[in-house]
């Protein structure tokens, strides 16, 4: 067995809610030994900082491009990373000098694959100087250069996560921004996609129409009622009949069809649209599985579970049911695919991005002699 090797996971991802932080020791292949996890939000300033980020990355022409008000955004959010590498080690007194890598995620911008183009802003090398430990990031690009989607990279982590549960086939559903979904086969084959919106359509209603930046618990959406001829316009789109592998960007669907609807109106259409295109995933499964497993921000509102259960067969329980943690499973994902990232095992495949081999991916970065303040 390849030696252990002590990795912190920085996930950002597509979600404005924070930094997720996760300890994890694995040899990058069959050991997990999953430690201790936080989530340090981020203020409304920063949010503020990435909404506009998001909004100036849309005319983007080449990963590496970056405006003054982009770069400005970027090392922003590397400091915050930093500061919550940091807080973290403090908070659960891990010696800094054990770690041996870390996974840094960065902010998804703008996905657009079919161009060739992804860009995650994060300054990997100020990082690792930060934080005087080395880092693995643009873990997506090298798969996006060679013709794959550069999402989903977290279904090898789901797979070495569930192995030993006894159901089979099983789905590991991510809401965060964008939901994603694992299809992990009785072999452990792997079908992976993005579904459709996650928690981004909802979360962008939330801050246009009442300022706050979530529906927390659900609350809103369960006290409206769903528009079902905006849900029939939605899953028209031509994504949800396009096969696998596939990925969406942050901003794929526009709001324009509920701008009439009230508040709570809105909130239950757009929950119902994320819970319903997880579900019409079913239809790019080979077998349809036998339990979902649901992480990310999204299991959290109960509108969107408690949809989601009425749309498929078997059973829909968070993370937590089978002893996982939603919170830390993107960010543990992050320090298990640096591990391999470091020891060159492949993280997308034909099956999860479309790429035409098993590929590794990632750029590393150690810290140099100086120390930046």
């Amino acid at each position: 067995m390849s030696k252990l090797l002590r990795a912190i996971g920085l996930m950002s991802g597509t979600s404005l809610d924070g930094v997720d932080v996760a300890l994890l020791e694995t040899d990058g292949e069959d050991v997990v030994l999953r430690g201790q996890a936080r989530t340090y939000p981020y203020d409304n300033a920063m949010r503020r900082l990435l909404i506009n980020a998001i909004a100036d990355a849309a005319g983007l022409e080449s990963r590496n491009e970056r405006s003054l008000s982009l770069a400005e955004a970027e090392r922003a959010l590397t400091e915050r990373h930093a500061v919550a590498v940091s807080q973290f080690l403090q908070d659960t007194k891990i010696d800094r000098a054990s770690v041996d890598v870390i996974g840094f995620h960065g902010q998804t911008v703008l996905h657009k694959p079919e161009a060739g183009l992804t860009v995650q802003l994060g300054l990997g090398e100020l990082l690792a100087n930060f934080t005087r430990c080395p880092v693995v990031y643009d873990l997506r690009g090298a798969d996006v250069d060679a013709g794959g989607q550069g999402a989903p990279l977290v279904p090898v982590y789901h797979r070495a996560l569930t192995a030993k549960l006894p159901q089979r086939p099983v789905a590991v559903v991510n809401i965060g921004g964008v939901a994603n979904v694992t299809w992990i086969g009785r072999d452990g084959g792997l079908v992976a996609f993005d579904t459709g919106p996650g928690n981004a359509l909802l979360d962008d209603w939330m801050a246009r129409k009442t300022g706050a930046y979530l529906d927390a618990g659900g609350a809103t959406a369960a006290q409206g009622k769903v528009d079902e001829e905006a849900i029939r316009l939605f899953l028209s789109h031509g994504y949800f009949a396009d096969a696998p592998p596939k990925s969406l960007d942050r901003n794929t669907f526009v709001m324009d069809r509920i701008d009439r609807l009230s508040v709570e109106d809105g909130a239950a259409t757009l929950a119902a649209f994320t819970a319903r295109a997880i579900a019409k995933a079913r239809e790019h499964m080979p077998v349809e599985p036998e339990l979902w497993i649901v992480s990310g921000g999204g299991r959290k509102n109960r509108a969107i579970m408690r949809m989601l259960a009425e749309q498929v067969h078997n059973a829909v329980v968070p993370a937590e049911t089978v002893a996982f943690d939603g919170d830390a499973l993107e960010a543990e994902a992050w320090a298990y695919l640096a591990v391999r990232s470091i020891r060159g095992l492949p993280i997308t495949f034909p099956g999860t991005t479309g790429v035409a081999v098993p590929m590794s991916g990632g750029l590393r970065a150690d810290p140099t002699a100086h120390v930046v303040h």
